[in-house]
């Protein structure tokens, strides 16, 4: 999964249970929660808030990586971040294939607030082409699909910054990276209405 003695620009940011809103830590941060809207493969409103959270060492990575990414003239969209065990619940009564969707489990990835799914953008917010869109339960979405040059450029940078600020990407989505010390956080659920601006 991940080399114990990586050397990242994150070093220094140790676990931090608190939650903490994304656009606070950067607000160059696209934020636009699929799972809030009908845009998503279930076609239905999943949850109520708009506002992406996560734990607050995962969201000072998260930070670090948009830094370097402004830096070469891009920009990260969130399409989800912590998402309460009761959506997980909802998205696996529609899918429960866990290759696409995990069962239900309050201290796994998303519902413990140390993973994201995102995507790259311009500095204007428009998404760059990548090998698949948002949950698409297709071969399309695996790391391993054969990507047009353009495509592989995107993906390579992504998954480069993304490394280097201490996240590991999921084989079967592109789009999905957790924190490497995910294992430091244990189960808590929040509302992130209470997190918003």
């Amino acid at each position: 999964m991940f080399n114990d003695n990586r050397i990242t620009v994150a070093k220094d940011i140790v676990p931090d249970p608190g939650f903490t809103n994304l656009q606070t830590i950067d607000d160059s941060i696209i934020v636009d929660l699929k799972y809030a809207t009908t845009d998503n493969f279930t076609g239905q409103m999943i949850y109520d808030f708009k506002t992406a959270v996560a734990r607050t060492g995962t969201a000072k990575k998260l930070g670090i990586a948009a830094q370097l990414l402004r830096a070469q003239g891009y920009r990260i969209k969130i399409w989800d971040a912590y998402r309460p065990t009761i959506a997980q619940e909802k998205l696996f009564s529609v899918c429960p294939d866990p290759m696409w969707v995990a069962p239900p489990n309050p201290n796994y990835s998303h519902e413990k607030g140390v993973t994201f799914d995102l995507t790259l953008t311009d500095l204007d917010g428009n998404e760059l082409p990548m090998q698949s869109g948002f949950d698409d339960f297709s071969d399309r979405a695996k790391r391993s699909y054969q990507r047009t040059d353009e495509q592989d450029r995107y993906y390579r940078l992504l998954l480069d910054v993304m490394t280097k600020a201490d996240f590991h990407g999921y084989e079967n989505e592109w789009w999905d990276y957790q924190d490497n010390d995910a294992e430091a956080y244990g189960p808590k659920q929040v509302d992130p209405n209470d997190y918003a601006e």
